[in-house]
């Protein structure tokens, strides 16, 4: 059958997923929501001891594997100290720039379970108080959290549970626009993983037989270096990390197409499998585009370092700003959807 891309149910589910709070190591709620996905769709899978999920759909040949990955985890913090001011210290989970998320409002999750919301501030941010407030460095000495509660001290903030250790996560702020962006924190990778299950949604609806039995690994510490680097079953042949594609000066990434990786910091991804998409994506008129991202690593390229034999790939959707306030167009995910509908059904080279 044709591929068809549905673009509000799409859209909707991505908003679900960027709205779940998920800093790597906090993601046992957004992988609950995953699992829930997958009990409605009938699918089988397993959870790995660190919290990732495995489904499989078998296909006419079960001897050479596939596997597609996406991540769920985000960038996000951790309460490194509790200031006197009874303000936060943090301490960064996955790498980003302090600026990427001076202003932003965030939420404290407390051991208790407790939700208490705050803002990301430099400490010197009153212009009327700190004259030299803009040419200070935007790092952990400076940047603070602004609790919102009526607290002046470190044992007041200590009464709401608020403890070393506690995850912050970041607002997403996710808007659509007529135009057709999205825009939002974390489409790194909920886009990715949103287009995933919406492949295996198809698949099952439309009782589609794939050429190969493919598993769609869903990782939860892919911004930390290790998410998909475990757990990959032994006759996979395949590794496809579907995650996103950088653009900036130099790139020929945009937000309109689908980014076939080429090379990233770990080194070039497989020739064969990253020509094979290239061709796939000639075939079937999906615009695409070719490039190398100098700064990246991806669940592929840390699967082959921890010693798998697979050939590896890598494309997704233009995320433009990444790990900061990210935007992609909803003709980045179309293309990035056909991509993968394309790959899954064809003949394993």
């Amino acid at each position: 059958m044709s591929f068809t891309f549905n673009k509000e149910e799409t859209v909707s589910l991505l908003k679900q997923l960027v709205e779940i709070p998920s800093p790597s190591g906090y993601t046992k709620e957004i992988m609950d929501f995953m699992e829930n996905i997958l009990l409605d769709l009938q699918v089988a899978f397993k959870r790995t001891n660190k919290g990732a999920l495995i489904a499989t759909i078998k296909g006419e040949n079960d001897v050479q594997h596939r596997l597609l990955t996406a991540h769920t985890d985000t960038l996000g913090a951790m309460v490194k100290e509790v200031k006197t001011s009874g303000r936060l210290k943090l301490a960064m989970v996955g790498g980003f720039n302090w600026n990427a998320v001076e202003g932003e409002y965030c939420t404290i999750h407390t051991a208790e379970g407790e939700k208490i919301r705050g803002t990301i501030l430099m400490h010197q941010t009153t212009v009327h108080v700190y004259k030299n407030a803009s040419g200070l460095a935007r790092d952990e000495q400076n940047i603070e959290v602004r609790v919102d509660e009526k607290v002046t001290n470190a044992e007041g903030t200590r009464r709401l549970g608020i403890e070393v250790g506690d995850f912050v996560s970041f607002d997403p702020r996710f808007e659509e626009t007529d135009t057709g962006f999205i825009k939002s924190r974390h489409l790194d990778d909920k886009a990715s993983t949103t287009l995933l299950l919406q492949l295996i949604k198809s698949i099952k609806e439309n009782n589609i037989v794939l050429p190969n039995t493919t598993h769609f690994y869903i990782s939860n510490n892919e911004e930390i270096g290790y998410g998909g680097n475990s757990n990959i079953p032994e006759q996979v042949e395949e590794y496809i990390a579907v995650d996103m594609g950088a653009i900036g000066d130099g790139q020929t990434s945009d937000e309109y197409t689908v980014s076939i990786c080429a090379k990233d910091s770990s080194g070039p991804y497989h020739y064969e499998l990253t020509r094979q998409l290239v061709e796939l994506a000639k075939k079937e008129n999906i615009d695409y585009k070719l490039d190398i991202y100098p700064f990246y690593g991806s669940d592929a390229s840390a699967a082959i370092r921890a010693g798998y034999d697979v050939k590896h790939a890598l494309f997704g959707p233009g995320i433009e700003a990444s790990h900061a306030y990210e935007r992609t167009h909803i003709d980045s995910l179309e293309q990035t959807a056909k991509l993968l509908y394309a790959y899954v059904n064809s003949k394993m080279v």
